[in-house]
């Protein structure tokens, strides 16, 4: 069973992120405050729910909340500052979003930098163990997905609306054959190296270029 808090804090906050490993897309963060009384048997880490549960629970979550935000970090910021620094950003800028502000942040996890000076306490696997961790995965996961379906009508060759942009065999056959996008993360390995030694095609597509080293 999920806890309700973890702190003694009145307004007390959790935040998740969704879509760390994946090659293309944003990181995704949300986070969450939660009423004392709400509660549901379905409410549990992201990963654990399908998808019919999780489109199950995000309106009640967002309904019920006493407060939410979700952030989206592009790809080319995950470049830029690297995933783990884009992951905190991304559950920073949604903690900066709530209104109240909370009193205290519960983080899924083991890595984050504070933010205006709210105590926090990052749990690893959070989000199998309170509510808002869990409501936040919830919401991260199924935005993130949302985007990442738009994403797909656009280069449906990557079939982004089944794999959202995770490294599957399907995904990387499809980088191999066509290029990177414009969404795809150029500081992640986009292709495993028994893939990348046998060819030395350019692979661009978009006005992109994947420069593969031998």
């Amino acid at each position: 069973m999920l806890g309700r808090k973890f702190s003694e804090f009145t307004l007390e906050a959790g935040t998740d992120e969704a879509g760390r490993g994946c090659l293309a897309g944003p990181v995704t963060a949300a986070a969450v405050i939660l009423p004392e009384n709400f509660s549901h048997d379905l409410l549990n880490d992201s990963k654990q729910l399908s998808e019919k549960s999780r489109d199950t629970l995000r309106p009640l979550i967002e309904a019920q909340a006493l407060c939410y935000s979700v952030t989206h970090i592009e790809h080319h910021i995950i470049d830029e500052i690297n995933i783990l620094n884009a992951s905190i950003r991304a559950m920073q800028e949604c903690v900066q979003k709530l209104n109240p502000t909370p009193n205290f942040l519960i983080v899924d996890g083991n890595r984050f930098k504070p933010i205006q000076d709210i105590p926090h306490s990052c749990i690893v696997k959070g989000d199998s163990k309170f509510m808002s961790i869990a409501a936040a995965s919830i919401l991260a996961k199924t935005w993130r997905d949302d985007y990442m379906n738009r994403i797909h009508e656009e280069f449906p060759m990557y079939n982004w609306k089944q794999n959202k942009g995770y490294p599957t065999e399907e995904h990387r056959a499809a980088i191999k054959k066509y290029g990177v996008t414009k969404y795809h993360r150029m500081s992640f390995r986009l292709l495993p190296e028994q893939l990348a030694l046998d060819f030395e095609e350019d692979l661009s597509f978009d006005g992109v270029r994947l420069q593969i080293t031998r």
